[in-house]
């Protein structure tokens, strides 16, 4: 009976599919959602069903129980085998093809747009319904957390009938063999050429954002005596992208629209990487494809999208398509037609994911993959992950699309998603960090859609491209000591009095923070003294037009003879807040990998002592509030070798990754409105994770208070009071 159990549930859960509401402020009508044939449609059931679903581990593949079934299959429910028995206070359902189930069983499955029957997968005619919720409700394993009437059930129960069309044209991609190089992408968006979008019919500027980078300079103090010298005085230089034009056209209602023909944001070349394997059965597999319904829904007519699948092997399910009304019916029916079984081969399916990039024809100026696995590499690799620690983890990446690779090919950041508890944290991080992408951490299974919602929020709103930052001593004694810019590349040349920082592409108002130390000599004459100038090079996304800006006034400091008391720049003691924090979450992570939890916790918990005992904290700075609330965290995560194992790990690294890019990631709570380790997040990711969240939960009872624009929001965070 187990093993038909196991059956049962593989062919409930490999059919899974989604149907997709139409997207607030999305021009494609509801019409055009792609119709799903219904002999492979079952839509994710919600906490209050009363049949069981577990995710196994195990791989295999899911054969359909035979049509004329068992002796067992008269006497219990397929589904949530129990006994059925005439008179035992339950109703029995005979279904046409003689299949009997509890009545309660069956509508809960019906009700979620369910046609087929669960045994022998024979298409129902006449299909039972209702409408009051179970009272017989029993846990499931991963628990989706659906509203019962959102956008989502409502599509599903008004499923639409097969179209055989459709359904030839997605067998045509699956079951066609493979092109040895990928250079069957679909045509651009066909927009004018960039030298003549250069200028809008008014004959100004036309760019992808409203204005320049900014570009902000602090010095640690304002003044230091002329008679000392100061070998590590230290200068902050903050970097800010600047509003996208789609962002501004949304908050002023269409009142400062670029002319018709121009585009509002630079289009992406997105590739997916989905881990298929057994272990994603079920709920896993459910969410997955809810998730890239949501991606594929947000993506517009000019963007691409390439899906990968990978198990044993690696399979490209379609080239890069425009996500057109056409593009998007062909991605959905992908998408839902994915099933579950075999191995994990990360490696083979990053090798797929960046052949589509490379090999195209044709580039939009964005482009970027998104990988997700729930396990380890069980074929590049052997063993469990804390038995190999010398493996060189940058073998499963490409070197086609590492952020060092002196090719002179546009930069693929990769941004792995760890999915559950038992995904390799380090090859994930690993992966991210070498191709410049982030790493995001999704412990909570049903959170996956937001994380995905953050990503996609800040790949469509890519205002600045190519940055690069440079500084220059203006003072002839002075030098460069060192630069402190996190995972971006930074050099110092010119005999120590040139620093450049390059720092790729931003979205709309992300923002960049170095620190500078110089040596300050000793000042004969007094007075004011030049330090640096700033100077950034970058290049506008959707005119390719290079941009350069320099800092109209240099930084400067005052060299009296005698100097009172000294306060501190607030922005330079918070951002040496960051980067200690950072370095210690580091230090302690290697402590806790040679097995010294205790010592780990010890130099979290002495950061955390420094953090809310410094002048930026003491005034209030949030982000020295969500610092201390993340060296909280993780020293919970440290408490137990198994509480770092299962989900510490894996914590910590997405933190690393995303204080070291400067970028959101996806971790605990952190995607939610209220955490208080949110940091990094720009107005287009909460934007986008707040729709994700509407469609989910369905919209809240008043609107929706968007963030602050600062980086930073946290809930109350009791601080200790100062020495």
């Amino acid at each position: 009976m187990a093993n038909k159990w196991k059956k049962v549930k593989m062919a409930i859960g490999n059919g899974m599919c989604l149907h997709l509401p139409q997207v607030a402020g999305d021009s494609t009508p509801s019409t055009t959602l792609p119709p799903t044939s219904s002999s492979q449609s079952l839509s994710p059931l919600p906490p209050t069903s009363n049949c069981r679903q577990s995710t196994p581990t195990h791989s295999f593949s899911s054969p359909r129980v035979s049509k004329s079934g068992s002796r067992s299959s008269k006497r219990t429910c397929a589904i949530c085998l129990t006994t059925m028995k005439a008179g035992n206070g339950h109703a029995i359902f005979t279904a046409e093809c003689s299949h009997s189930f509890h009545f309660q069983c069956i509508t809960s499955n019906v009700k979620h747009g369910n046609q087929i029957c669960p045994v022998c997968r024979a298409k129902w005619k006449e299909i039972p319904f209702q409408n009051t919720s179970s009272d017989c409700a029993r846990p499931r394993t991963n628990p989706v957390g659906l509203a019962p009437d959102n956008q989502w059930m409502t599509i599903v129960q008004r499923m639409p009938p097969p179209r055989t069309d459709t359904t030839r044209q997605i067998s045509s991609l699956f079951h066609g063999p493979e092109p040895v190089a990928y250079d069957d992408d679909e045509v651009l968006d066909q927009q004018p050429l960039a030298t003549e979008r250069n200028t809008s019919n008014d004959g100004a500027s036309v760019h992808s954002c409203t204005d320049k980078v900014e570009v902000k300079t602090y010095p640690e103090i304002s003044a230091v005596p002329r008679s000392v010298s100061h070998d590590y005085f230290s200068v902050l230089v903050h970097v800010k992208a600047p509003l996208s034009i789609a962002m501004v056209n949304n908050s002023r209602n269409q009142a400062a629209l670029p002319p018709s023909n121009q585009p509002s944001r630079a289009p992406v070349d997105l590739v997916t990487v989905l881990d298929v394997s057994g272990s994603m059965a079920g709920t896993k597999l459910a969410l997955l494809k809810r998730a890239m319904g949501f991606v594929i829904q947000n993506l517009g007519p000019s963007d691409r999208l390439s899906v990968i699948s990978f198990s044993s092997t690696a399979r490209r399910l379609f080239p890069l398509c425009r996500m057109t009304d056409h593009g998007r019916q062909q991605a959905l029916q992908a998408v839902n037609s994915l099933k579950s079984n075999g191995g994990t081969n990360i490696a083979e399916g990053l090798r797929k994911g960046a052949k589509v990039l490379v090999d195209r024809k044709l580039k939009n100026s964005v482009a970027s993959i998104i990988l997700l696995s729930d396990g380890q590499d069980t074929y590049t690799f052997n063993g469990p992950s804390s038995a190999r620690p010398q493996i060189d983890y940058q073998s499963l990446l490409p070197v086609s699309i590492h952020r060092n690779n002196q090719s002179g090919m546009q930069q693929i950041p990769v941004h792995t998603f760890g999915f559950g508890i038992d995904h390799d944290a380090v090859a994930m991080h690993m992966i991210s960090d070498t191709s410049g992408g982030t790493f995001s951490f999704i412990e909570t299974e049903s959170t996956i859609q937001d994380a995905f919602a953050q990503c996609i929020g800040g790949l469509l709103s890519v205002v600045v491209q190519d940055l690069q930052v440079e500084v220059r001593c203006i003072h002839p004694s002075l030098q460069l000591g060192s630069i402190q810019a996190g995972s971006y590349q930074a050099s110092i040349t010119e005999h120590a009095r040139l620093g450049s920082i390059y720092f790729g592409d931003l979205y709309a108002e992300e923002e960049r923070d170095f620190l500078l130390t110089l040596n300050i000599p000793v000042d004969e004459f007094g007075g004011e003294m030049p330090l640096l100038k700033v100077k950034c090079v970058y290049k506008d996304p959707i005119t390719k037009e290079p941009i350069t800006l320099a800092n109209e006034s240099e930084v400067q400091i005052q060299r009296p003879d005698r100097v009172g008391e000294q306060v501190v720049s607030l922005e330079v003691d918070r951002q040496r807040n960051r980067f200690r924090a950072a370095e210690a979450i580091s230090e302690a992570r290697v402590a806790a990998e040679r097995g010294d939890l205790t010592g780990a916790v010890s130099v979290l918990d002495n950061c955390y002592k420094t953090v809310s005992e410094s002048a930026s904290a003491r005034a209030g700075d949030q982000l020295c509030a969500a610092l201390c609330a993340e060296l909280k965290e993780m020293q919970e995560r440290m408490a137990t070798r198994h509480v770092y194992e299962s989900s510490g790990r894996a914590y910590v690294l997405s933190g690393l990754s995303s204080h070291s890019w400067q970028r959101a990631t996806a971790r605990g709570d952190s995607v939610d409105m209220g955490s208080a380790v949110q940091s990094y997040q720009t107005q287009s990711m909460v934007d986008m994770v707040s729709r994700s969240q509407t469609m989910i939960l369905g919209p809240p009872p008043s609107q929706r208070t968007l963030r602050p624009t600062h980086s930073f929001p946290v809930r109350a965070l009791q601080l200790p009071p100062p020495r």
